[in-house]
């Protein structure tokens, strides 16, 4: 009887100062942990939004600028393509009055050298007659000349019809040249008006083209200040989404750290270690470790190390690290592997679990060959766990779609 008893007061002893040691190694980590910084208030939450709402505000209305700055851009831009339609137009009846005026030009020519001609034509004849004339006693030509009287006569009645058809072709010549001269002064006050049109078209052209080169530079200039303030936009959503992650994260460290103030409660460390309380000490030594990167390959028996591959640059610990070192603290050696510590103990009921069981979790929940995830159970469906790399330890639920069992390590 004396030897069992000393063999138990033996072991009683080697487990509480196992557990003596490991509080004495957690604690001085713990109390160098520094402190969590505040986390943004609900006021810089709604400071954030609001922010937002802000500049959205602003976008939007930049954005109806910009609508109206277009479609006042059409606008101008159809007026100035109906002036530059309206110059080319009086281009082309200038072109037309230009030949208009040329071509009365010469006909104004040409009738002054018909006029010019039948003058000269009517000079030679007068100088004719004169010199047919020239000596002769009319009477004297009448009776002795060329065919007698007779002869006298039908010269005389010739030289009136040729003198009535010079006046007549005179009067022609110079009824043509004044009918000229009219279209003349007609073709050319055309001409002068048509110029003008045209000089007033092309100045209507060109403040036309002048608005819609001012109107682009404004339309530009608007679209530049929505492309600032949707850049401003995108900060201050980038912002106010930090901040929300960041409150959350803050509420979270808050809830885990009340959890773990829960736990501390719910399950002092006694002076004694039995086999019962064990899961209490693996718990208590988990949750001191909460948000230490997750590092695959990382943890062991005395805490978090660099990992292996993609784990190799970071301390921290991948799952079964992280349960293998808060057994250890329970005084349970378990391996760094999911595939034994499965066989570590005897399978819990989920409806049966306390501190400290392992839960497993699997692709084929059929299959514990498939399990690649196990978390330290707290309570109440929940559990502390290294997740996945780029996350952080944490507290989580165990009610996942991939949730194959729980097992209760056994020293």
């Amino acid at each position: 009887m004396t030897l069992p008893s000393a063999g138990r007061a033996l072991r009683l002893v080697t487990l509480t100062s196992g557990f003596a040691i490991g509080m004495s190694v957690l604690v001085p980590g713990a109390s160098a942990r520094p402190s969590d910084p505040p986390g943004p208030s609900a006021k810089d939450v709604e400071r954030s939004e609001r922010d937002v709402r802000e500049q959205a505000a602003e976008v939007g209305r930049t954005k109806a600028m910009l609508a109206q700055a277009d479609g006042e851009l059409d606008r101008l831009a159809v007026t100035a393509e109906a002036a530059v339609e309206r110059y080319n137009g009086e281009l082309v009846q200038l072109r037309r009055a230009q030949e208009t005026y040329r071509d009365v030009q010469g006909r104004l020519a040409e009738a002054d050298r018909r006029v010019e001609q039948a003058r000269a034509e009517l000079a030679t004849f007068a100088a004719q007659v004169y010199q047919d004339n020239t000596g002769y006693d009319p009477m004297s030509s009448a009776v002795a000349g060329e065919g007698g009287p007779q002869g006298f006569m039908d010269r005389a009645g010739m030289v009136k019809m040729l003198a009535e058809r010079r006046t007549a072709m005179f009067r022609r010549v110079e009824a043509s040249k004044t009918v000229a001269d009219v279209f003349r002064r007609q073709a050319k006050t055309a001409l002068d008006e048509q110029g003008a049109a045209t000089r007033r078209a092309d100045e209507a052209k060109r403040l036309a083209q002048d608005a819609v080169a001012t109107q682009q530079e404004a339309v530009q200039r608007i679209e530049t200040d929505k492309r600032r303030l949707e850049h401003k936009l995108g900060k201050a959503q980038a912002h106010a989404a930090e901040v929300k992650r960041a409150r959350e994260r803050a509420r979270e460290r808050a809830r885990e750290k009340a959890q773990t103030r829960k736990f501390r409660s719910d399950f002092p460390v006694p002076k004694e270690v039995p086999p019962e309380a064990r899961g209490a000490i693996a718990v208590e030594a988990a949750l001191k470790w909460l948000g230490t990167p997750y590092s695959w390959g990382g943890g062991d028996m005395d805490g978090p190390t660099y990992g292996i591959d993609q784990g190799a640059g970071t301390v921290g610990f991948d799952c079964s690290g992280l349960t293998m070192y808060a057994w250890n603290k329970a005084g349970v050696r378990l391996d760094h592997w999911t595939g034994t510590q499965w066989t570590s103990g005897p399978h819990i009921p989920i409806s049966r679990l306390r501190a400290g069981d392992l839960v497993f979790f699997a692709t084929n929940r059929s299959d514990p060959a498939t399990i690649h995830h196990v978390g330290l159970y707290l309570s109440d469906g929940r559990m502390v766990e290294a997740p996945y790399t780029g996350a952080r330890v944490r507290i989580a639920s165990i009610h996942r779609h991939d949730l194959i069992g729980a097992t209760r390590p056994a020293g």
